[in-house]
């Protein structure tokens, strides 16, 4: 594998032919960093299934550079989701709408149904604009670390995850640290009103406001398949206690103003919410680099993000 850590437009060029060719090429977004192939060349997508270790029924999100491109890739797209795509892309969003014949069974996880997002990162962007000038369409992109593991939102992470199982032709193109730090908002987009699947930064009042109506969140017993839905994931070795006692020795995370307990090792003390979110899973990461056996971590409260991070950090305690 290669690392570009000066992304030139000549270096992306680059990755966009490798992506062409058939290559993998991990990418930075807002939310975390993504495993890129090219959507429509199914070995190229079987290769990422393979080295994320990912169940190949469990379906990818597809990244687009605009809404133009939403028609190539699905049909039966209602007012309120388009109105979704104006207000929120770029961004951290995904639709989740009915599959046009471009989206194969081998994205889809076999179900009529693709997930689609535009991200806002100015690398990301330049990816897919310069894969499009050479015939691609949509970049099929999980996040680039090992299934069920810790989302990673930096270069040096992506290389901890995946780098023993990449090609000497995948690219790996450093775009700094994520900004949001946590995964898309999912959106199933595919009935009459919107239902979130999974949290994220774009909150179930950002999308109230602009539908103007809601049906609702986090559906139990739901039939679509999607990333993020499991009840274990974004874990990591060490063992995750939410809002318990702290003993010695556990590595300790927090908003700022909640003092560290005696003997616990401190491993974050945000200021917002927005930097609890973004550093959340250097945190984690850092508690197993450390060799912490346990993390013991305050929840932040409240709604919007607060929600989202809720929401990772009870999958990551899950065992």
């Amino acid at each position: 594998m290669e690392i570009i850590f000066n992304c030139t437009q000549q270096s992306i060029k680059k990755a966009a032919k490798a992506l062409k060719d058939g290559h993998l090429v991990a990418f930075p977004t807002e939310t975390v960093y993504g495993l890129g192939s090219d959507a429509s060349n199914q070995t190229s997508v079987a290769r990422v299934y393979e080295v994320k270790g990912r169940p190949t029924d469990h379906p990818l999100i597809v990244h687009i550079s605009s809404i133009s491109q939403l028609d190539s890739w699905v049909v039966e797209v209602p007012e309120y989701a388009l109105n979704l795509a104006r207000n929120f892309w770029p961004g951290p969003m995904t639709l989740i709408l009915k599959r046009s014949p471009l989206a194969k069974d081998y994205i889809t996880g076999g179900q009529n149904l693709v997930g689609l997002r535009v991200p806002s990162h100015p690398t990301a962007i330049m990816l897919m604009k310069e894969f499009e000038n050479l015939g691609g369409i949509g970049i099929a992109a999980p996040s680039a670390n090992r299934f069920g593991a810790v989302s990673p939102t930096t270069i040096d992470a992506v290389v901890a995850e995946i780098g023993s199982y990449l090609s000497d032709k995948d690219l790996l193109l450093d775009g700094g640290a994520s900004e949001v730090g946590i995964e898309s908002t999912i959106i199933d987009c595919s009935g009459v009103s919107p239902k979130i699947l999974r949290p994220g930064a774009i909150s179930k009042e950002m999308v109230e406001e602009v539908c103007g109506f809601f049906s609702q969140d986090n559906i139990s017993g739901s039939k679509v398949k999607t990333s993020g839905l499991l009840i274990s994931h974004y874990s990591p070795a060490a063992e995750v206690v939410l809002d318990g006692k702290t003993s010695p020795e556990d590595g300790f995370f927090a908003m700022a103003e909640i003092q560290t307990p005696t003997g616990a090792i401190r491993l974050g003390a945000p200021v917002t919410i927005e930097e609890y979110a973004r550093i959340l899973y250097s945190v984690l990461r850092l508690a197993d680099q450390k060799g912490l056996k346990r993390i013991s971590i305050i929840q932040p409260s409240g709604n919007g993000l607060a929600i989202a991070i809720r929401d990772r950090l009870g999958k990551a305690a899950a065992r």
